[in-house]
């Protein structure tokens, strides 16, 4: 594992970033050979004349299997990082609890929104859609898009309101992290613990995508139950970057949202100068694709819970914070079964968004790009033209093929903004795609 000790030597490491393999494991990497202690974490001096600084993602009392920390090995320590910090406008970006709209007793579904012209880096391009919680509190999600049409320059972002994890949708992404470097195409996702400093460059043109911001609990693999060992998404898919240092004597804006605001302040160096690390709490990716999913094999149609990916559990078991929740592509085999989702009224409420394809309960109006809010207790389900069809299809085996549909699922009512309420592609028609189920009862005939 190679170091960045010349702008050429980083230019040639970072073409083609390494990666570490599996999820929550205790993972330990160094760019310089040496650079990492041996059996201690914090030598009286480090090796290369590094500071040894420790990140916490819990509680130091927090159970073992919850434990989340990493030591990092960096030229600087993060307090140098920390100058003179100023207020800055946060565009579209906010933070619950926020009540700039009542929200809506009905669902709601939005056109994608068209990448602007203007030039917008990521801190720029988030764009939210709702919020739900209260992120002081350390309980709920926000939900938005990106729209980023220029690489961040000398920049970096960091988030102390909560853990990041990134959906691509169009266009690939290059995050520059503190731990490494990750890159990563549509259908992946990325995942940005709080604390961590970013930067993102685009890689083929510009990038819109989902974000969900999770206040409280980190992601983490959901249990498998009967399912056993195995399928859905697997430990060793997820991939953490190795290190990879930047040592640059040049300014740099640094960034961080904390308490809902944005904050700015110059630095004199790089701040991503991390030589080694070693610990549990890390970024990483996944690609949605290698996802293994289980169904019925026989009759009837499972719940939706059966192709959680990740969940960032609450203090209540069994009930998230927010679920990652994909429909990848599977076959569909059930007999004498109505197979696209049930009709449901949910106590859970359903941020939606689509990747690419179609999906099977709404063919018509729900796009690649585009999203919808199905909030608690609202009722949702297929259209009017998907219940006809899967009514009178042949049932046969079925490939649902070339389709990844996702959901952000949190025990909150999803409030929306002001920004999301105004946008042109709020479709303001949604409701008549229920329109046409009309009554078919005949109580004199079976």
């Amino acid at each position: 594992m190679s170091g960045f000790a010349s702008p050429r030597a980083q230019a040639e490491a970072t073409t083609s970033p390494g990666y570490l393999s599996g999820f929550g494991n205790g993972f330990e990497t160094e760019a310089l050979p040496g650079a990492l202690p041996v059996g201690r974490n914090s030598p009286q001096r480090c090796a290369y004349g590094l500071y040894a600084e420790q990140l916490s993602g819990s509680p130091f009392t927090a159970p073992r299997a919850a434990n989340q920390r990493s030591w990092l090995y960096r030229i600087r320590p993060s307090v140098r990082h920390w100058g003179r910090f100023e207020k800055i406008d946060a565009g579209w970006w906010r933070t619950a609890p926020c009540t700039e709209v009542e929200p809506p007793i009905a669902p709601m579904r939005w056109d994608p929104i068209p990448i602007p012209e203007a030039k917008l880096s990521f801190i720029d391009g988030v764009h939210s859609i709702t919020t739900a919680g209260d992120a002081a509190m350390q309980s709920g999600m926000a939900a938005h898009v990106y729209l980023v049409t220029r690489s961040m320059q000398d920049e970096a972002f960091s988030n102390a309101d909560g853990e990041m994890l990134f959906v691509l949708q169009q266009g690939g992404m290059r995050f520059v992290t503190e731990f490494g470097v990750i890159d990563a195409a549509p259908a992946e996702i990325v995942v940005i613990p709080r604390g961590v400093k970013l930067r993102v460059e685009l890689r083929d043109g510009p990038a819109r995508g989902y974000l969900c911001e999770t206040y409280g609990s980190p992601f983490t693999l959901p249990e498998r139950g009967p399912i056993g060992a195995n399928c859905l998404a697997n430990p060793r898919d997820f991939l953490t970057p190795v290190a990879a240092y930047e040592d640059r004597e040049t300014p740099c804006r640094l960034v961080v949202k904390w308490g809902g605001t944005l904050w700015r302040t110059d630095l004199d160096h790089s701040p991503f100068d991390v030589v080694a690390w070693h610990g549990n709490y890390v970024p990483y990716k996944y690609d949605l694709r290698r996802f293994s999913p289980v169904g019925p094999l026989l009759f009837d149609h499972a719940d939706p819970s059966i192709f959680t990916t990740l969940t960032a559990p609450s203090e209540i078991p069994g009930t998230a914070n927010v679920d990652l929740v994909i429909f990848p592509e599977r076959w569909m085999v059930a007999e004498d079964t109505f197979r696209p989702p049930w009709y449901h009224v949910n106590i859970m409420s359903e941020f939606m968004g689509l990747v690419f394809g179609q999906y099977d309960a709404k063919p018509h109006g729900f796009v690649p790009g585009g999203f919808s809010l199905h909030n608690c207790m609202l009722p949702h389900g297929p259209d009017a033209a998907a219940f006809a069809a899967a009514s009178e299809a042949e049932l046969k085996p079925h490939k649902l093929a070339d389709t990844l549909a996702f959901m952000f699922e949190t025990r909150f009512p999803q409030r929306l903004t002001q920004y999301a309420a105004a946008l042109p592609g709020l479709q303001q028609d949604y409701l008549a795609c229920w329109s046409g189920l009309r009554r078919h009862f005949t109580p004199g005939r079976r």
